[in-house]
C-alpha cells in the first residue's frame, strides 16, 4: 500500500500556519459537514456567504489531508470525463447546460482568491495536448465548443511547429491553448478558503473523525470526544469515506494517482519546458498532467493506464513517464514523490444529492480524478440545493448513481477492466 503520510509538495510549501482544535464537547449547528477538503470547505463557505454561518466542519486528520493536498493543481474546464455518459439521465439539453457550467470553475476560484486575498500562486495558461490525428480532430472540435461558451479568454488550436509556442516537447503534434485555465497551489487555496470560512463564524475541528451518525429530524454526529447535532448534514469525504455511510460507499471505487516534483530548475530550463509557465494534460482516457510551480519546479502526475497497481518506486515510475515528454530532464533530481486515492464513479461524473429517505442528509463525492476545479462548481450548486434548491441543483442531482457490485473484494480487477474499457472507448471518441 502507498504511504499517505509521505510529505507532498503542497505540505512542504504551505503558506498558512492554520490549525483548528479537536471537538471535545457536545454542540449544536444548522449544518454539520464531514470532511475538510475542497468539497466540505467550499460548500460550507458558499453557505456562510449566503447567511448560513452556524456551520461545523469535522475533519478526521488535518485540512487538505485527502485529495485536496495531493493533486496536480490543474485549473481546467469541464465536469466529469465524458458528458455522453450521463445523457441518459439528463438528456441533450441537460448535457448542454452542464457543459456551459463547466467553464465556471476558474472564475469562481479567481473570485474567491480576490475576495479573500488568498495566496495560492494562481497562474494562467492551460494546454490540452494531442499526440495524433484523431486527437487533433478532437482538439479542433473542443476549440469551437469552448469558444462558444467563453468569449473572455484566448482559446486557440495549435498544430505542428506552433505547439512549441507553449511547450518544449517533441511528444505532441497538436494542442489547444486555453488561457482561462491554469494552475494553483491547491492546499494554500483550501487553507485560505478555510480561513475565510472561520472569519464568517463557522467552526472547524481537526483530528475529529466522525465515528457514528444518527439520522432524524436533527442529525447527530459523534466523534471520539464530542458530538454535533444539526438540522442538515453533508458527507464530503470522497475517497476517505472508509465505509462510514454504506449507501455512499457502494457508489464509488478508489483508484490511485501519483505525482512527483523535481528540484528547482534554472529559469532558462523552465522557459524551455513551458514558455507560458502553464499547466498541461493530454486528452487520453487516463492522462499525464504536469505544470511548473512558482519555485521553478516541474510537478508531474499520472495514474496507471490499464492495470490497476501501486508502483513500488513512485519516483522511478513517474520519472520514466516524465522523460517520455521531456527527455532532456534525465539528469534532473526528483525531490519528492507521493500519491493517494481518488474516488471514481461508474460514469466518471461527480455525485451530489441526498441519501435515500433522508432529505436532510446531503453528499458529494466521485470526482474521478478531476476535482480541483469541478469541486468549486459542484459545491456552489450543492450549497444552492442545501439552502432553498435551484434548477442547477436539480439537474446535477438527477444524474443516476450506480452501485459498484463486488467493490470490496474485486477492486483491482474492476478497475483494470474499467480502465481497459475506458481506453478502448478512447479510440472511438477521438481521445486515443
Amino acid at each position: 500500500m502507498i504511504n499517505i503520510e509521505t510529505p507532498t509538495y503542497y505540505s512542504a510549501t504551505r503558506k498558512y500556519n492554520l490549525s483548528f482544535p479537536t471537538l471535545e464537547s457536545d454542540i449544536d449547528a444548522d449544518v454539520v459537514v464531514i470532511g475538510g477538503g475542497f468539497s466540505g470547505i467550499n460548500t460550507a463557505l458558499e453557505l456562510a456567504e449566503n447567511g448560513i454561518t452556524n456551520v461545523v466542519v469535522l475533519e478526521a486528520r488535518h485540512l487538505g489531508f485527502g485529495g485536496t493536498g495531493r493533486n496536480g493543481g490543474q485549473i481546467m474546464a469541464g465536469i466529469g470525463h465524458d458528458l455522453e455518459k450521463i445523457k441518459s439521465s439528463v438528456g441533450d439539453q441537460g448535457v448542454r447546460e452542464i457543459f456551459a457550467l463547466s467553464e465556471l470553475g476558474a472564475g469562481i476560484i479567481k473570485q474567491r482568491i480576490a475576495r479573500y486575498d488568498i495566496d495560492a500562486d494562481f497562474c494562467h495558461g492551460y494546454g490540452y495536448m494531442g499526440f495524433n490525428k484523431r486527437q487533433e480532430k478532437t482538439l479542433r472540435a473542443w476549440e469551437k465548443d469552448f469558444q462558444a461558451i467563453n468569449d473572455r479568454d484566448e482559446i486557440r488550436f495549435l498544430g505542428g511547429s506552433e505547439v512549441k509556442q507553449i511547450i518544449g516537447s517533441d511528444a505532441y503534434s497538436s494542442a489547444l491553448l486555453h488561457m482561462g485555465g491554469g494552475h494553483v497551489h491547491s492546499l494554500n487555496l483550501l487553507l485560505g478558503e478555510a480561513q475565510a470560512l472561520a472569519g464568517h463564524g463557522a467552526r472547524i475541528f481537526e483530528n475529529s473523525p466522525a465515528l457514528q451518525v444518527t439520522y432524524g429530524e436533527r442529525i447527530t454526529v459523534r466523534t471520539g470526544r464530542g458530538s454535533v447535532r444539526a438540522s442538515k448534514l453533508l458527507w464530503a469525504c470522497d475517497s476517505f469515506l472508509d465505509k462510514l455511510e454504506p449507501e455512499l460507499h457502494a457508489r464509488t471505487l478508489n483508484t490511485y494517482a501519483f505525482q512527483l516534483v523535481t528540484e528547482p530548475l534554472p529559469d532558462e530550463l523552465i522557459e524551455r519546458i513551458s514558455p507560458i509557465r502553464g499547466a498541461y494534460s493530454d486528452i487520453r482516457p487516463v492522462i499525464d498532467y504536469f505544470r511548473v510551480t512558482r519555485e521553478n519546479r516541474l510537478l508531474f502526475g499520472a495514474a496507471t493506464s490499464v492495470v490497476e497497481r501501486i508502483p513500488l518506486d513512485l519516483k522511478a515510475w513517474n520519472r520514466a513517464l516524465m522523460l517520455k515528454i521531456f527527455p532532456y530532464l534525465k539528469d534532473v533530481r526528483i525531490d519528492l514523490a507521493w500519491g493517494g486515492p481518488m474516488a471514481t464513479s461508474a460514469n466518471l461524473f461527480p455525485q451530489i444529492g441526498t441519501l435515500s429517505h433522508r432529505p436532510n442528509a446531503f453528499y458529494v463525492q466521485g470526482y474521478s480524478g478531476f476535482g480541483v476545479t469541478p469541486s468549486h462548481i459542484v459545491c456552489k450548486i450543492l450549497a444552492e440545493g442545501m439552502r432553498e434548491g435551484s434548477a442547477r441543483y436539480d439537474l446535477l442531482s438527477s444524474v443516476k448513481h450506480s452501485r459498484i457490485i463486488g467493490k470490496d473484494y474485486l477492486r483491482p480487477l474492476l478497475l483494470t477492466g474499467g480502465k481497459a474499457a475506458h481506453q478502448l472507448s478512447g479510440y472511438f471518441n477521438g481521445r486515443r
